[in-house]
């Protein structure tokens, strides 16, 4: 292996499914200028849109989303332009 090419700032992190709320606390060397507090010990935050806490792959729920309404939204929106 090739030496110095790992970082070495290795630090406690909380990471934050915006999402659903849920905090991991992890180690990571990411950088990051938000900090969050829990359980009166101060941490390092960086915010995720998804994780494995919210993903429909891993929670085995799926979120609706309205297809129909937005294709016929679509329809009527450039039927005056095919004509």
């Amino acid at each position: 292996m090739k030496k110095d090419i790992h970082p070495t700032n290795y630090r406690l992190v909380a990471f934050k499914d915006m999402s659903n709320e849920e905090v991991f606390i992890t180690k990571s060397c990411a950088d990051t200028k938000d900090n969050i507090e829990i359980d009166g010990v101060e941490y390092p935050l960086i915010k995720m849109e998804i994780s494995s806490s919210s993903h429909p792959f891993y929670t085995g729920k799926q979120k609706l989303i309205d297809t129909a309404g937005r294709i016929d939204k679509f329809k009527s929106k450039y039927a005056k332009r095919a004509n």
